[in-house]
């Protein structure tokens, strides 16, 4: 294994022992093209120093692996004990995932959860990356699943298309994406149909905990466009506007800004993972 300096670079990493920041490799190595390696046991120059109790050890990252990365990682890594300058190290092998973006359990999917490989080093996923990943991840997993429903319409989508000057036409299904590979209607389908048993929660509290329910709504069991709409058309009435007037001028201002708080509702409806059934929730 040392007969040629192996060094540190975008598919290789050393740690000399192994630490809590193991997750965050492995999360960066399963979110880059082309996987990488992680060897226990071997410090930033080459050299092997050993991995003490190795056989506990390698059960431990194995079970960390599993634990405390998301999605699941069944299949896209291997731990095993390899000779390097005649001492026995760990030798983590992880493959690109093709569910990214792979993130911390206890950190969620966000810039402080996801890491990318940048050189021989690791780096925050910026947000903007996190979502069009997971924009990705969601539309590709949905188009795979067969609508639990065959008899749906889309007069609500047809609508909505209308309204913008554009039609559908006879393939429209193709041309959307709505079928599987088989030809199914699949779940983005279902979702898009006039009828289905998806809804939009919308929770109002008195105060600034959740003790107090004053109203809870559902917008939904119907295309989600639709659904989209309406809740997008309740906040605007939340919304309300607060007018300030000084001995100079009158200020009249909106309790949030209209258009960053349309691109959140929208946002969170586009990139909610419906394949686990949990709709959207938004709470005040």
């Amino acid at each position: 294994m040392n007969a040629v300096k192996i060094q540190e670079n975008n598919r290789i990493e050393f740690k000399s022992k192994l630490n809590d920041k193991l997750e965050r490799e492995v999360v960066a190595f399963l979110n880059y093209h082309e996987g990488g390696v992680i060897y226990i046991g071997v410090d930033d120059s080459g050299n092997a120093v050993g991995v003490p109790d190795i056989d506990d050890t390698q059960l431990r990252i194995s079970n960390r692996i599993r634990d405390n990365i998301q999605p699941a990682t069944l299949g896209l890594y291997d731990v095993v004990v390899e000779q390097w300058q005649g001492t026995d190290v760990i030798k983590i092998i992880i493959s690109s995932g093709s569910e990214k973006p792979y993130y911390l359990r206890s950190k969620g999917m966000s810039e402080s959860g996801c890491f990318l490989r940048t050189g021989s080093g690791i780096q925050p996923m910026p947000e903007d990356m996190i979502k069009e990943l997971f924009s990705k991840r969601t539309r590709n997993s949905l188009s795979k699943i067969v609508s639990p429903r065959n008899d749906l319409t889309f007069e609500q989508l047809k609508i909505y298309y209308e309204e913008r000057n554009l039609k559908l036409n006879s393939q429209f299904k193709q041309s959307l994406e709505l079928l599987t590979n088989e030809g199914n209607l699949n779940y983005v389908a279902y979702l898009l149909a006039d009828e289905n048993a998806t809804s939009i929660k919308v929770a109002k509290y008195a105060g600034t905990n959740k003790i107090e329910l004053i109203e809870n709504e559902e917008y939904g069991y119907c295309s989600l466009i639709k659904a989209a709409k309406s809740v997008l058309n309740k906040f605007e009435i939340e919304n309300i506007t607060k007018t300030k007037i000084t001995s100079k001028e009158r200020m009249d201002r909106k309790l949030v800004d209209s258009v960053a708080l349309r691109e959140a509702v929208i946002n969170a409806i586009v990139h909610n993972d419906y394949s686990s059934e949990v709709p959207p929730l938004f709470e005040r």
